[in-house]
């Protein structure tokens, strides 16, 4: 499988109040070349944001780019799910939502992050 920073996947996401992991929505932080050599990828938690709201969030503003039915928000929820637990790309988050979330990442404190696709 190959995937590039910015892709928009469905993932087993670990949840840790509930045991059960279920197909969440998931955007690719890390680059294709990283995503090959490794056989996982870097990612961030995608969500509705209906329950909660981090200052962090970035909103999706391209939903149909992205292969989202409902306004979401992408949350630094991060976390590096191998291939075997990827459904499948739904989509790719459009320029100015990823030039939006290079500009959040690089931000957080000690976490560097470059634009480039």
């Amino acid at each position: 499988m190959d995937f590039e920073r910015y892709d928009v996947l469905t993932a087993l996401f670990p949840f840790i109040d509930v045991p059960v992991r279920k197909p969440r929505p998931v955007v690719v932080l890390s680059n294709g070349s990283f995503n090959s050599a490794h056989g996982q990828v870097v990612a961030a938690m995608i969500t509705t944001g209906a329950d909660s709201h981090w200052p962090s969030d970035v909103p999706i503003i391209d939903l149909a780019a992205a292969g989202l039915r409902h306004g979401s928000v992408i949350r630094c929820k991060l976390f590096t799910p191998p291939n075997s637990q990827i459904g499948r790309r739904i989509g790719h988050l459009a320029e100015p939502d990823g030039t939006q979330l290079a500009l959040n990442m690089a931000a957080i404190p000690g976490v560097p992050h470059r634009a480039e696709p």
